[in-house]
């Protein structure tokens, strides 16, 4: 009886080793950028952008980037990346919840040695006072990453609304950076202020639609002139890795809903425009070898995009940022 006994708590243990490493393991999405925040944009770089009608919650804090902090900005982008938060609930959390149910489906639980009623009302307690903690510990982290002085969203619904100066997209340029010394005695970069037409707007736009079918053909020439170098770097490894298993991806339908300015500055001879944009797509991974179809999605992404441009140039993706 006892060798029973520590048989299937040897079988529920390892079961719920299995589900939580499944469950942590990180959630890729498709298309270009893998659903993360990578990129630069100049001084900003790990400034998150402003907050828009599009993007309400404003953008996320870079991930990965190949801009090198300022002195006395620590180094932000060497962090690991944290999970988005429309992921609330995934990844390590999840894993582990996801043990503690099967433990306790299995007799184990996260109390092991109750049974019955007593150990589902120890899971559910158990597991409100651990939402609580998660949720207390993420308002804080929230609070502590608030950009002071974000600025006012700005009203338009479409990159092709108004004509104007402003630009249909809404939103005044961007400004010069709050004043100010940086640690080491190094003051900020000096921007300017960069009008933002209809012209550019149809650009965005076009880059868009543009870069998404580049990447979908593994267009690595197309995308180098679309993107900054450092952007063709990201599309490139994430083309490696379909590659390595075994599948293509493939978008299409791609097609703008809404989207904003974020921000527009200059800094030397480099203008910079993030803009929020809100788009539908459909997105496929087909079976490289066989040609079959292995996933299918039609949805919305909401991301913000920075585009740079130098004189004599079109303007070319330096960043994608999720929202918040």
């Amino acid at each position: 009886m006892f060798t029973e006994i520590s048989r299937r708590r040897r079988v529920a243990a390892l079961l719920a080793l299995a589900a939580a490493l499944t469950v942590a393991a990180p959630v890729v999405e498709a298309r270009p950028g893998g659903g993360g925040s990578v990129g630069s944009r100049g001084s900003r770089t790990y400034t998150a952008p402003s907050a828009t009608p599009t993007a309400p919650g404003g953008g996320s804090t870079m991930q990965r980037s190949q801009t090198a902090p300022s002195p006395g900005m620590g180094s932000p982008g060497m962090q690991a990346p944290a999970a988005p938060g429309r992921r609330f609930g995934g990844g390590f959390f999840a894993g582990l919840l996801g043990a503690g149910l099967i433990g306790a489906l299995l007799g184990g639980g996260f109390f092991g040695n109750l049974g019955g009623l007593a150990s589902i009302i120890g899971l559910l307690f158990q597991v409100g006072l651990v939402v609580l903690v998660v949720m207390l510990a993420l308002r804080f982290f929230r609070r502590r990453n608030e950009p002071a002085g974000a600025g006012a969203p700005y009203a338009r619904s479409s990159l092709d609304d108004q004509p104007g100066a402003r630009g249909p997209m809404g939103g005044a340029p961007g400004g010069p950076a709050p004043g100010g010394m940086f640690g080491g005695g190094q003051r900020p970069p000096q921007t300017r202020p960069v009008q933002i037409g209809p012209a550019d707007y149809q650009a965005f736009e076009r880059l868009l639609g543009d870069i998404q079918d580049a990447y979908s053909r593994e267009d690595r020439v197309t995308l180098g002139n679309l993107s900054t170098p450092e952007m063709v770097s990201y599309f490139d490894e994430e083309l490696r890795g379909n590659a390595a298993r075994g599948v293509v991806n493939k978008i299409s339908d791609v097609k703008l809903l809404q989207g904003d300015l974020a921000e527009a500055w200059g800094e030397d001879r480099t203008d910079y425009a993030t803009v929020a944009m809100r788009y539908a797509l459909k997105d496929v991974m087909i079976e490289r070898a066989s040609g079959r179809v292995v996933s299918t999605d039609s949805s919305e992404a909401t991301e913000l995009w920075t585009f740079l441009r130098q004189p004599g140039r079109g303007w070319v993706l330096s960043a994608i940022q999720q929202t918040r």
